[in-house]
C-alpha cells in the first residue's frame, strides 16, 4: 500500500448492476464517505448482473437513474467502465482504476453477503492486494463473512468491517415490486 503522505485521494468504489438504484446505495454511499473519509466514491455500473436472468431496466436508464439520485452529492460520481476494459470483471475494472489514480488508494466497498463467497471471484486474491476491501454490515451474514474464506485468507490486511446502519431495502425486492 502507499505511504499516507504519497496518497493523492481515497477513492471508495460501489460495483453493482443498480436496478435500480435507491436510496440505501445512497445511505451505505454517503456513509461511506463520512466514516471512511473518501475524497471520491465511485458507483460502477455494470452492465449484467451475472448471478441475474434479466436486468428490470436497460443500462442507460440506470445510468441516468443514478445520476439523478446523486446530483445533490459532489462526492458521488457514476461511471459505466466496461466499454473501457473491455471486460465486466471485478479485477479489470480495479486494473483500470489502478492505473488512471496512480496516486490513490481506492477502497472497494461490498457487503458482507459478498464477502461469504468472495473467494469465488475471478483473480480475488489479486483483487486484495490492489485494494483495501470495505465490508459492510449485511443483516445475517457478518458471522458467516467474518469465517469465510477471504477473511480467513486476509486475516484483517487490507480488510475493513464496518459496522453501518442495516437498511432495510433491496433492488432485488424494488424490481418483484415492480414486476407487480
Amino acid at each position: 500500500m502507499l505511504k499516507k503522505n504519497k496518497i493523492k485521494k481515497v477513492i471508495g468504489v460501489l460495483g453493482g448492476s443498480f436496478d435500480p438504484p435507491h436510496s440505501g446505495h445512497l445511505s451505505i454511499s454517503n456513509f461511506c464517505v463520512k466514516k471512511l473519509k473518501l475524497d471520491e466514491l465511485i458507483w460502477v455500473i455494470t452492465k449484467k448482473n451475472p448471478f441475474k436472468k434479466k436486468s428490470l431496466f436497460n443500462l442507460n436508464k440506470r445510468i441516468n437513474k443514478c445520476k439523478i439520485l446523486v446530483k445533490k452529492y459532489s462526492k458521488i460520481k457514476v461511471k459505466y467502465l466496461e466499454n473501457k476494459v473491455r471486460s465486466s470483471k471485478t479485477i479489470a475494472i480495479i486494473r483500470y482504476l489502478k492505473k488512471i489514480n496512480k496516486d490513490s488508494k481506492i477502497m472497494f466497498i461490498i457487503g458482507s453477503d459478498n464477502l461469504v463467497n468472495f473467494n469465488k471471484w475471478e483473480k480475488w486474491k489479486e483483487i486484495t492486494k490492489l485494494v483495501d476491501l470495505v465490508v459492510l454490515s449485511r443483516q445475517g451474514f457478518d458471522n458467516r463473512a467474518k469465517k469465510s474464506i477471504a477473511a480467513r485468507f486476509l486475516r484483517n490486511k487490507n480488510l475493513l468491517f464496518v459496522n453501518n446502519k442495516k437498511i432495510n431495502i433491496s433492488s432485488s425486492n424494488l424490481r418483484q415490486n415492480y414486476l407487480k
